[in-house]
């Protein structure tokens, strides 16, 4: 066979071809590496965590808290008295 037994033929690319196969091989991960992080940087509702989320009124944020069990009965109707403007 002609040529090949002076590393002329498919196993053989020079310098050049490895350094590009180097190149892609880093491109390939960080691609991979951007992909996973992208994907854990998300929160729970699909929109990326450095959002903000849409605003919500005190009141809202109150009603949650106490929901969740955040803040006793007192302490919701305190708040809740406070927020329309009263004097606790």
């Amino acid at each position: 066979m002609m040529g090949w037994d002076n590393y002329t033929g498919w196993g053989y690319m020079g310098w050049g071809g490895w350094i590009a196969m180097a190149i892609g091989m880093a491109a390939f991960w960080g691609l991979v590496i951007f992909a996973i992080v992208a994907i854990f940087r998300r929160d729970g509702s699909g929109t990326p965590s450095n959002r903000q989320p849409s605003e919500r009124n005190p009141q809202q944020l109150l009603d949650e808290r106490f929901a969740r069990g955040e803040i006793e009965t007192d302490e919701y109707h305190a708040r809740q008295e406070a927020l329309r403007g009263g004097v606790r």
